[in-house]
């Protein structure tokens, strides 16, 4: 008897670990079970850092270049997500894109990695909408990567909370880079 609750209780634990059963509203990605970490950069800024006005709705409007590394051997695709949690009607969506090759690792500023596909972003357009906050304190920028086990099956209009559904089970690795920008 004292074994199979002990098999029970270890089986609940690890779907609780790799994010099954949990019946979040959708506004996070659970972490993947193996904790695999991608390890997201750009040369434009560092880490807590300020992104630069080139690549914000009051200059250029382009993405930064970005670098990932970690992308765990085996990743079916990666998955762009870049939110504004310091909104003031919710979390904002400023870029989002799936079908990435997941040996695709750099992308030059302005670039959308070939065969990937743009969702709609808050601005109701799919492409990049760069960091565009109302006066006041900055905002932060998370620039959030998944790599997935599987190809993820979503219509060209899917959105970030679509997008965040698909995932759900299927990340692999993740990682996030966040900079701030105000006026």
């Amino acid at each position: 008897m004292h074994r199979r609750l002990v098999i029970v209780v270890a089986a609940a634990a690890v779907g609780l670990a790799s994010g099954c059963g949990d019946n979040d509203s959708g506004t996070s990605v659970p972490a993947p079970s193996a904790a695999r970490r991608i390890t997201v950069t750009s040369s434009a800024f560092p880490e807590g850092g300020t992104v630069p006005r080139r690549y914000t709705c009051d200059g250029e409007n382009v993405s930064p270049p970005l670098d990932l590394s970690g992308v765990p051997d085996g990743a079916a695709e990666l998955v762009v997500l870049v939110e504004d949690p310091d909104a003031p009607n919710g979390t904002f969506v400023h870029w989002l894109m799936w079908g990435i090759d997941p040996h695709d690792t750099h992308w030059a500023a302005g670039q959308v990695p070939k065969g990937a596909t743009q969702g709609r972003n808050g601005f109701k357009k799919n492409a990049y909408g760069g960091p565009c906050p109302p006066k006041g304190r900055p905002h932060h920028y998370v620039f959030s990567v998944y790599a997935t086990d599987k190809t993820l099956t979503l219509s060209a209009d899917a959105t970030a909370d679509d997008v965040r559904r698909a995932l759900t089970g299927h990340t692999a690795a993740s990682g996030t880079l966040t900079g701030s920008y105000g006026h």
